[in-house]
């Protein structure tokens, strides 16, 4: 019976050696005495006990930060940069082979890279095409991972922090143009209206009686305000009666 029950146990032993389960998003890169014989999965794999290793390597897509760095820019400013990237292992075979330890691999490449091409670029540059920036960073790292099996999907730059000096400029600058823009508007509006101004001007001055006409609206607008004295011009009356005799004489 004792023995019997060691023969069990050295089959659940061998079992659990030999049987191995990968799921759907990882790989096995399996070794036969040290030499890589291939990659197998996903599903139930069975491997020679003691002959065989496996080598777990996942498939999906990595979200890395890339830890915020101080960087000096082409114009001298110097700034903090924070980014993450996202990449996924395409050759789970080259991630085993080629380098000891992918994350940290990719990892120490983005932050060069990302010093390295964010110092090519002016503080303006940098704020007005990060989208530009973006792509050149991943796809100098990408060229980097190609060849350990790992492709990188993207690169964003996440956050951008200035010296206290350098943002109390940008914020002068910013209110600069926004009067600047605030007086050209208002020129412009005084302009069209001196235009309008001058047109109505030739046509009052085509038309007297537009002009007495005008005058009667002011006096209805100031009447609203229940003034007890209304001033007349001098020469209304004398419109006013030269308007009467035209209506007359058209009449007629």
């Amino acid at each position: 019976m004792p023995f019997f029950i060691i023969i069990m146990f050295l089959l659940f032993f061998v079992a659990t050696a030999a049987l191995k389960v990968v799921k759907e998003y990882d790989r096995g890169v399996i070794f036969f005495l040290g030499k890589c014989t291939g990659v197998r999965g996903p599903g139930l794999i069975i491997l020679v006990p003691f002959l065989e290793q496996m080598t777990k390597v996942t498939l999906r897509t990595i979200t890395m930060n890339i830890p915020s760095q101080k960087i000096i820019t082409k114009d001298n400013v110097s700034i903090d940069i924070a980014a993450v990237a996202y990449y996924h292992i395409v050759d789970p075979k080259k991630s085993v082979l080629a380098i000891e330890q992918v994350y940290d691999a990719v990892s120490q490449i983005s932050q060069t890279t990302v010093r390295n091409v964010v110092g090519q670029f002016s503080l303006d540059q940098l704020l007005s095409q990060t989208i530009e920036i973006n792509t050149q960073i991943k796809t100098v790292i990408d060229a980097h991972t190609e060849p350990w099996g790992v492709q990188v999907t993207a690169v964003e730059i996440k956050d951008i922090t200035l010296p206290d000096n350098m943002q109390r400029a940008m914020a002068k600058e910013a209110e600069a143009e926004r009067e600047r823009r605030a007086k050209i508007v208002a020129a412009q509006g005084e302009f069209e209206a001196a235009v309008k101004l001058g047109e109505a001007a030739d046509i009052i001055a085509a038309h007297p009686v537009a002009l007495q006409l005008r005058t009667l609206q002011t006096m209805a607008e100031i009447s609203v305000e229940k003034n007890s004295t209304i001033i007349f011009p001098a020469h209304f009356m004398t419109t006013v009666n030269e308007a009467i005799s035209m209506i007359r004489s058209d009449r007629q």
